[in-house]
């Protein structure tokens, strides 16, 4: 291990918004701060969004700067990566911002029923190959884990440069009837951007350099906690690897 990580692995055990669980903490339980993060960790009754595998925590840091009046969590298991928006959020005294440590497929041990109110979803893997479209933080087995926090109506963003995993998380929509309450496979050249959705992290600059065009959709679960996968046409198929 290199001595910058090491040394933002320090840093991050010194900063208060960073929350870094042990293994033994969420495993087959509840973390402690479950149900009660308004309370014991921000000190507010403000609502509370997610932005799931947040590298960074751009995307995190600058939508609390513009929404002081909600609070903020940034997901994502790489601890070197998320020191970034950790060190920004404690230089600048950000206390709506907080960093979670841990693997999205734990997400659940984390937050109560409708202790969530939005999801952001910035630029995940869109996993390609065939074999690993269940790891998609689309896919049906991680709606069911939103499904189990997120309030009633509240919605889940998808912001990617992927035009199959866009593709998919429609698909997945129509097969189970969620509501779509927009989207658009060209956020920038269509005009579509908002203020909020020019928000952009340093892998979008480097997609958009690329000619790459900006997707998004925003959807709701439709108070469903099953889910089902689409099925795929053939040419869909054609898009991914062997594997």
């Amino acid at each position: 291990m290199g001595k910058d990580k090491i040394r933002r692995f320090e840093e991050n055990a010194t900063f208060r918004c960073v929350v870094q669980p042990e293994f033994e903490e969420i495993f087959r339980k509840d973390y402690r701060l479950k149900g009660r993060w308004r309370e014991d960790f921000f000190g507010n009754p403000n609502p509370i969004v997610l932005e799931l595998g947040c590298g960074r925590g751009e995307y995190t840091v600058s939508l609390a700067e513009r929404f002081s009046d909600r609070n903020f969590i940034g997901v994502d298991i790489k601890g070197a990566r998320l020191w970034r928006g950790a060190k920004t959020a404690t230089e600048n005294a950000m206390p709506n911002v907080a960093f979670l440590r841990t693997r999205i497929e734990f997400i659940d041990s984390f937050f109560a029923p409708g202790e969530v109110d939005e999801i952001w979803i910035t630029f995940p893997d869109p996993q390609l190959r065939k074999n690993r479209v269940k790891k998609r933080l689309t896919a049906p087995l991680f709606l069911e884990r939103y499904a189990r926090f997120l309030k009633p109506g509240g919605a889940i963003h998808l912001k990617t440069d992927s035009q199959h995993l866009h593709a998919y998380t429609k698909a997945v929509a129509e097969a189970n009837a969620l509501p779509v309450e927009a989207g658009c496979d060209d956020i920038y050249g269509t005009g579509f951007a908002d203020s909020v959705l020019s928000i952009r992290t340093t892998y979008e600059s480097r997609f958009l350099a690329e000619g790459l065009p900006i997707t998004y959709l925003r959807f709701g679960l439709g108070g469903r906690t099953r889910f089902e996968a689409p099925a795929f046409a053939p040419d869909e198929e054609l898009c991914f690897g062997k594997g």
